[in-house]
């Protein structure tokens, strides 16, 4: 059971960097929705990545790129394997190899899906994992992704960072949003520390696209007043999920 948990776990890197096919992308999506536990290392793999992402500079595509990938495009059999971009034949791959290897990779997440489900993940069949309603990466003053909430509308969140903050003692860490101008900030709870947690704020009406969600540092226990008193650690707009 191990190793099978070590082959499904595998296809996570390329489900993160985009690499599968649309089939394959439907086929862990389907994994991942019957085994919260791949639902949460898929997370934190997306966690992991998320500064690099967000810290990386557009760059522009070299003169004549759509016009060349075009033409390849054109030159491309529909139905049979893609022409080889060098005009050398030692580096044209075998055509009779490049069919299989993606069928192998296919028959193999196929194979896991229904493997997964027939043994439950573990011994029961476990229901899918919630999906949050809006996802908020908060940042701080220099544009450095700090934490995520993610907030699943029932008055339950999760919240998870990304790197380090440093709270001196005597203070802790407070999440809040803010639903509507009218409501003011809202506290979702109260951390002693930069840790994985889930909050279980007041009830709010469900979350909105755009809604404000920020984190900052209080007086141990929170803030005195249920407003934030303290300095901004780093805050996000909220981006609604389809679910």
């Amino acid at each position: 059971m191990n190793a099978f948990r070590d082959d499904v776990t595998a296809f996570a890197d390329d489900y993160v960097l985009g690499l599968m096919s649309p089939t394959e992308t439907e086929l862990f999506e389907a994994l991942m929705a019957a085994d919260p536990a791949l639902a949460a290392h898929v997370a934190r793999l997306r966690d992991q990545l998320l500064p690099l992402d967000l810290s990386a500079e557009a760059q522009a595509l070299p003169p004549g790129f759509a016009a060349r990938l075009q033409a390849i495009i054109a030159r491309t059999p529909q139905d049979g394997a893609p022409l080889p971009l060098s005009g050398d034949p030692t580096v044209a791959p075998v055509p009779a190899n490049l069919p299989r290897a993606p069928r192998r990779w296919l028959a193999g997440l196929a194979a896991s899906l229904v493997l997964g489900l027939a043994l439950g993940f573990g011994g029961a069949m476990q229901r899918p994992a919630p999906a949050p309603q809006v996802v908020a990466v908060l940042l701080d003053d220099q544009g450095q992704p700090r934490a995520i909430i993610e907030d699943y509308g029932d008055e339950t969140a999760q919240i998870r960072f990304v790197s380090d903050i440093e709270v001196p003692p005597g203070f802790a860490i407070q999440a809040w949003t803010l639903p509507s101008v009218e409501m003011g900030p809202r506290s979702l709870g109260v951390l002693d520390g930069p840790r994985a947690a889930s909050l279980a704020g007041p009830d709010l009406p469900a979350p909105a696209d755009a809604q404000l969600y920020e984190i900052t540092l209080e007086p141990a226990g929170g803030s005195p007043t249920g407003r934030p008193t303290g300095p901004i650690i780093a805050k996000g707009l909220a981006a609604a999920q389809d679910i």
